[in-house]
């Protein structure tokens, strides 16, 4: 993994919460802000862990996941640069409730609670945009249960491969993560997301070369019934 040293100071003015604070307020933030670095597959914190802060994902991708009692695993949330996340945890004093693992080298930062505590104590608009940010996640939160519970798995799938469209023009992409990890965030096994493919594959709709995904007609596909 690359050693090279992030520059925190222009990281947090990127961060959407910290981007209008004040040069004083920022150096505060600096100094409880520590860069952390993951190789991939490696566990950033475990579910039941207790929060001391949230992160803030600079490059690479994590994916945050709990298990079944079954062993099964269920991917909650797949993050990608520039996001941050555990900002509501931190508030609850409760453990995490999913496991947060890298699914490539990452690099974040871990920015301790004290310093947000003292910027919600005296700061409304720095509080506002704290629950605005939260207010974001928890409705994608509930557009997720409203995909999974309303829609089937094929509509589930051309959902996402549109989201990785480049507009209604034919494109190809590469899945940002394994077919594994993108099933479970899905809420389907991997041999149903693979016959899936394949059953789009033999529509004429796309084409699977491992990770690369060609869409030959965006419009079509989200025109498909299965």
């Amino acid at each position: 993994m690359a050693t090279q040293p992030v520059d925190i100071p222009t990281l947090l003015r990127r961060i959407p919460l910290f981007s209008e604070l004040s040069d004083a307020d920022l150096e505060r933030v600096l100094r409880f802000a520590r860069e952390r670095r993951l190789a991939r597959g490696e566990v950033l914190f475990q579910r039941g862990d207790l929060p001391h802060g949230f992160y803030f994902l600079v490059s690479g991708q994590v994916k945050l996941a709990f298990s079944s009692a079954q062993g099964t695993e269920k991917v909650v949330e797949i993050l990608g640069p520039m996001q941050s996340f555990g900002e509501a945890v931190m508030f609850m004093n409760r453990p995490y409730p999913v496991f947060a693992e890298a699914l490539s080298e990452s690099v974040l930062l871990h920015i301790g609670q004290a310093v947000v505590t003292e910027l919600i104590e005296q700061d409304s608009k720095f509080a506002l945009k704290l629950l605005a940010g939260m207010s974001v996640r928890m409705h994608g939160l509930v557009s997720d249960v409203e995909t999974y519970s309303l829609r089937s798995s094929v509509q589930r799938v051309i959902g996402y491969l549109l989201q990785q469209a480049d507009g209604d023009k034919p494109c190809e992409f590469a899945l940002p993560t394994s077919k594994q990890v993108i099933a479970s965030r899905l809420n389907l096994t991997p041999e149903t997301l693979s016959r899936i493919f394949h059953d789009l594959s033999d529509a004429g709709l796309i084409t699977v070369h491992g990770k690369h995904i060609t869409l030959h007609d965006p419009t079509r596909l989200a025109r498909y019934q299965s």
